[in-house]
């Protein structure tokens, strides 16, 4: 395709009036030209048309879900159940009593996850043959807590630690809740932040040997600073996901949020008290994820602009 030399005059005159704002104009700021106001106002206008058919169809499919809903056959006996305004009036100050137990576990079985899982992390990462063992152990650790369901690993060690009767050891089903939370998701994070250090190039570390830094000194001002901005996403991720498995916690009877619900449906058979309980959760759980979504479109603005990680 050709161009002739009066479209490439008219081109650069648009262009030339794009950043000038066209002859006449006066003035130190900056005057758009026509062209680009009518490209803004067609921007917006379209913005405008998109975002009115989002919301129509959003509508549209709500109404549509609520009929189906309410017109359903069993709906009266099912509001009842799990609708009951009284029993969710009940249940709300003791869910949200019992709510500040699974606060105290999140921070602090989050706490003790990243510590824990950025230990095995590293043993997992050491090189030489004098660490064989503790790679070993530390893949071991990671493969055999990350296949180990939860749920299991709670009653091992809510039920079995208190039948062993050991002097010293703590039978206080919180504590012992929180162990086999950390227990579990550090294995989980330990593989997180190992997927982080193996993604930082070599000659990263080679670049900080030369300078003279000791193997250790790479690691902690190099290899891992790097390492961990790439990986908050996903460390965040595995954080919500921790914040809703501390109400399992109500299975070796702590009062948790959970439990709180339960002992209200086992006294009235209604089950609204769960519907609060799980909505509860959810209000606790979306700033957390809309945090994590902020967190991970900011990380690929910066990739995508050659920034720092």
């Amino acid at each position: 395709m050709t161009v002739t030399k009066g479209e490439s005059a008219r081109e650069g005159a648009d262009d030339k009036g794009d950043m000038t704002g066209g002859a006449g104009q006066s003035g130190d700021g900056y005057v758009p030209s026509q062209r680009r106001l009518a490209r803004e106002r067609y921007r917006r206008a379209r913005a405008r048309r998109a975002t009115a058919i989002a919301a129509l169809s959003t509508l549209v499919t709500a109404a549509v879900l609520y009929l189906v809903v309410v017109n359903a056959p069993g709906w009266p006996r099912t509001k009842e159940t799990f609708f009951s305004a009284h029993y969710a009036r009940e249940a709300f100050p003791k869910v949200l009593e019992g709510l500040w137990l699974n606060v105290r576990l999140l921070l602090i079985c989050g706490a003790a996850v990243l510590v824990l899982g950025m230990l095995i992390a590293v043993a997992r990462t050491l090189r030489g043959p004098v660490f064989f063992p503790l790679r070993v152990l530390a893949a071991a650790y990671t493969d055999f807590f990350r296949g180990l369901p939860l749920i299991i690993n709670l009653m091992i060690v809510v039920l079995g630690v208190p039948a062993l009767r050991l002097q010293g050891v703590t039978v206080d089903p919180v504590l012992l809740g929180g162990t086999a939370l950390t227990l579990t998701y550090s294995a989980y994070v330990a593989e997180v932040f190992r997927a982080g250090i193996e993604s930082v190039h070599p000659s990263q570390r080679a670049a900080a040997r030369s300078l003279g830094l000791t193997n250790r000194q790479a690691l902690r001002h190099v290899v891992l600073p790097q390492a961990v901005r790439r990986q908050v996403p996903p460390l965040l991720n595995d954080l919500v996901s921790l914040q809703k498995d501390t109400g399992l916690v109500s299975i070796g009877g702590a009062v948790d949020a959970v439990r709180a619900a339960d002992i209200i449906v086992g006294r009235s058979l209604n089950y609204t008290p769960y519907i609060v309980a799980g909505l509860v959760f959810v209000a606790l759980t979306i700033p957390m994820t809309r945090f994590t979504d902020w967190v991970t479109a900011r990380t690929d603005r910066r990739r995508a602009q050659g920034g720092s990680l």
